[in-house]
């Protein structure tokens, strides 16, 4: 990502969290009525024309084409990543901390995260464009949240936690979405060792890619024109599991695999009638720390 700008891969999230949220034709996953604030004005003028049945249908093939299975994955992944934080609350976790946070609004526009605080880490131009949207588009900031701010280049979670004093003797959930595969491997296993920290019975969610997209992207469909298309945009993928290694991988920091499936699985979970090929490389996982 470019010092001087946010991410685009988020602002894609949020766009179609966006179109979800306005879906005329079957139910919509979720609601996510803050989303369209966080693009820029021609993707809020495609979520606004989206209304109409004919532009609609008109969008979503723009976006199949372009990135194969993204938009049925993205939101699928949205809902599902949901239910598992519900999950978690209700097992008893008391804060939430999201990793690279992006345009998330998870903290707002989920009632059971209302009364929980949360703690959003970010680039400071990625967090500070968010505090502007709250500010200047939303029209308020929420009360549940601080917005901590990171530059991995010059500094790392640890010291992060002491300068802002995180607790770590509580159970927490740590979201971790959409991040692991710009990193390397020594920044995946330091996060989680800092993830490690936190009290037993905390949980961990997170999305990883399938190794294989790294190095033969054409045994995915679209998967060659995307890791093309993300060296444009300045965020290439550099990291990723294989699903066989992931449960011994997060043995090693005491945190115990509970649930691993591809978009294909949570597409088929939340969006049976809506099937798209594509993006299949793309995985969510949740560990428990023991």
């Amino acid at each position: 990502m470019k010092a001087a700008k946010t991410s685009r891969t988020a602002q894609y999230m949020a766009f179609f969290r966006a179109l979800e949220t306005r879906r005329r034709t079957n139910k919509p996953l979720f609601s996510d009525p803050y989303a369209i604030h966080f693009l820029d004005s021609k993707l809020r003028l495609a979520v606004r024309l989206s209304k109409y049945p004919i532009a609609s249908k008109y969008i979503s093939k723009i976006i199949q084409k372009k990135i194969p299975g993204a938009f049925s994955s993205g939101v699928a992944r949205t809902k599902y990543i949901d239910q598992q934080l519900d999950a978690a609350i209700a097992d008893g976790v008391k804060q939430v901390i999201i990793l690279g946070a992006g345009f998330d609004t998870r903290a707002i526009r989920l009632d059971f995260l209302k009364s929980v605080p949360v703690i959003e880490v970010d680039h400071p131009n990625t967090s500070d464009y968010k505090m502007e949207t709250y500010n200047n588009r939303i029209g308020w900031m929420p009360e549940n949240v601080r917005f901590l701010q990171i530059d991995f280049n010059k500094q790392n979670l640890d010291q992060l936690a002491v300068k802002h004093n995180l607790d770590f003797s509580k159970q927490t959930a740590i979201l971790w979405e959409g991040v692991t595969n710009y990193l390397t491997d020594e920044a995946v296993k330091n996060t989680f060792l800092f993830i490690s920290k936190f009290a037993s019975g905390s949980y961990v969610i997170f999305t990883y890619v399938h190794r294989k997209i790294l190095h033969n992207p054409e045994a995915f469909l679209g998967g060659k024109k995307l890791l093309q298309d993300l060296i444009k945009l300045e965020e290439k993928w550099t990291f990723g599991f294989t699903p066989e290694e992931l449960p011994e991988y997060l043995n090693q920091f005491d945190i115990s695999l509970k649930e691993d499936l591809g978009a294909a699985e949570y597409r088929e979970k939340f969006l049976p009638e809506r099937a798209e090929k594509g993006y299949e490389f793309y995985r969510t996982a949740v560990g428990i720390k023991k």
